[in-house]
């Protein structure tokens, strides 16, 4: 069984992130350890470790992720850009690990003069020095698969496979791959053969056993649009296929599998996080291995709520 869980906020402190996951009965949960749109955020201090990381097991919150700053561009080839950036991703590191967290997912980053090559050579450059400042820290880095829009990295499996391959300590990184981002970079879902021949791309590109958390979401824009624009479960291109193979292919099992889709309905309610996390556990079904993703549907088994 995946581990379910969504982005939260952290306004009112790290542990409200906790609470409501809690609340909507999450396995894990990922959240920023600081406004995502700002370089630089407040020191934690002990009282927030404490309260974070005791929410944490109350809630029973397994494999709690961070995300990095959209600011971050350790791709740029701009120097005073880039210094920064890899000033601000070290932090970031330190922030998660303070917090006792398992994953740091960061964007590749953007290549602003379109050199492919040398925006990946940078960008492994950066993860190696924020590496070896933070030598023996137990949060892993990883690296996320993207959209592709405009020219940022990541948009092709090859990409992933160029970063670890270059890093000094590739055993200290994994790889998250969001659905939307895969579909509008143009890896197909949508069938048993198409998603097998995807997932079967990544592995024999990347290999599996670097894949760590998936974000679901789906997707706003067509397959191969480029375009990142998250949607609820099964209202976007993607549909409810991908998602339903997904939460039950027994490769996946026990890997955080976290929404970022959109907070508010059309009222402006904030429910569909409960709504999209309702429709992933009535995907859950139990089957034989491998009937997941054969096209099948086996019979739906109910989750048990947690106390």
């Amino acid at each position: 069984m995946p581990l379910f869980g969504a982005h939260m906020s952290i306004a009112g402190g790290y542990f409200k992130a906790a609470l409501t996951s809690r609340e909507h009965q999450c396995d894990t949960v990922q959240l920023f350890t600081k406004n995502n749109n700002q370089w630089k955020g407040k020191p934690i201090t002990d009282e927030d470790v404490r309260r974070f990381r005791a929410a944490l097991a109350d809630a029973k919150l397994q494999l709690p992720i961070a995300h990095d700053s959209y600011l971050i561009n350790l791709g740029s080839p701009d120097p005073t850009l880039y210094e920064k950036s890899v000033e601000a991703f070290a932090d970031e590191v330190q922030r998660a690990e303070t917090l006792g967290l398992a994953y740091l997912v960061m964007h590749p980053g953007t290549p602003t003069d379109g050199n492919e090559d040398e925006g990946l050579t940078r960008i492994a450059r950066g993860l190696d020095i924020v590496q070896q400042r933070c030598a023996g820290f137990r949060v892993m880095v990883l690296v996320e698969a993207t959209a592709g829009q405009g020219r940022t990295l990541g948009h092709r499996f090859e990409h992933l496979r160029a970063i670890l391959e270059r890093v000094r300590e590739p055993e200290r990184l994994g790889v998250c791959v969001d659905t939307c981002h895969i579909f509008a970079a143009g890896y197909p879902l949508g069938t048993p053969d198409e998603y097998q021949t995807t997932f079967g791309e990544f592995d024999r590109i990347v290999g599996l056993e670097k894949l760590k958390v998936f974000h679901l979401n789906d997707s706003k824009k067509p397959l191969g649009s480029r375009v990142d624009r998250h949607e609820h479960l099964g209202q976007g291109y993607l549909g409810l296929e991908p998602f339903r193979m997904l939460v039950n292919d027994p490769r996946f099992a026990g890997l955080p599998m976290v929404l970022e889709t959109p907070k508010e309905d059309a009222a402006g309610e904030m429910t569909m996080d409960r709504v999209n996390l309702a429709a992933l556990r009535d995907l859950t079904v139990r089957e034989s291995p491998g009937m997941a993703v054969s096209g099948e549907a086996p019979k739906k088994v109910k989750r048990r709520p947690r106390p």
